[in-house]
């Protein structure tokens, strides 16, 4: 079995904080042999991982920012447009070979999918049921009773925005140590999703931070 983390941010991320050397170090010293790097809305960070040498198996991937909430795309080396429709984003992301994974579905003002359009769950190969930045788990507990209920895949990652927290959020693969052999073994079913939580003060400050980018970035010059 493979431990990997299915969803890390990088620096290319608007939202993240550490580069992929240190995610990297920080995925070797955390026991991981894999990590996918899935920063918002761009490749460019995946693209970097993979010029690395390093014994950690890097997931070219990226989050995309759909009209109706988050989507990972892994496997990927291309980016998505931003603010696409949900059925829009599914279907291009397919047709470039992606596994997709609905990330923090049920989780309030994290762009859940789930929160917003039903059918969203039943149209990805994967649903994240353990996603470490949470305050008390329900939108965790939730993603698993739907995923089980529609017979999908479970998944973990940390979506870590800082290095340190890689590996808080993971899943067991039971694949070959090789790209290809873990996309097709999470689109099998071949997982099991764990982990910890993020620690609450560093989640509230990555919070924060993030929020205050965003109203700085509305703000007339």
């Amino acid at each position: 079995m493979l431990r990997c983390d299915l969803h890390v941010h990088s620096r290319y991320s608007r939202d993240g904080e550490s580069s992929i050397e240190e995610i990297l170090r920080q995925a070797e010293a955390a026991g991981l042999d894999a990590v996918a790097i899935t920063d918002h809305d761009t490749v460019e960070g995946a693209l970097a991982a993979l010029s690395y040498d390093s014994p950690i198996i890097v997931i070219p991937g990226t989050e995309i920012s759909t009209k109706q909430g988050h989507l990972l795309a892994l496997g990927v080396t291309e980016a998505f447009p931003k603010g696409m429709d949900f059925f829009e984003a599914v279907h291009r992301a397919r047709e470039a070979g992606a596994v997709l994974i609905l990330p923090h579905p049920y989780h309030m003002w994290r762009h859940g999918v789930g929160q917003k359009l039903k059918a969203g769950p039943s149209l990805v190969d994967a649903i994240e049921v353990f996603n470490s930045r949470y305050i008390t788990g329900t939108a965790n507990r939730k993603a698993a009773m739907v995923a089980r209920s529609l017979g999908k895949p479970c998944v973990g990652g940390s979506d870590a925005h800082q290095a340190r927290f890689v590996g808080y959020g993971y899943t067991l693969v039971d694949a070959e140590p090789d790209l290809a052999s873990i996309l097709e073994a999470i689109r099998a079913g071949r997982t099991a999703a764990g982990g910890r939580m993020t620690p609450l003060k560093s989640y509230t400050r990555q919070s924060l931070k993030s929020s205050w980018k965003k109203i700085k970035a509305r703000i007339p010059t």
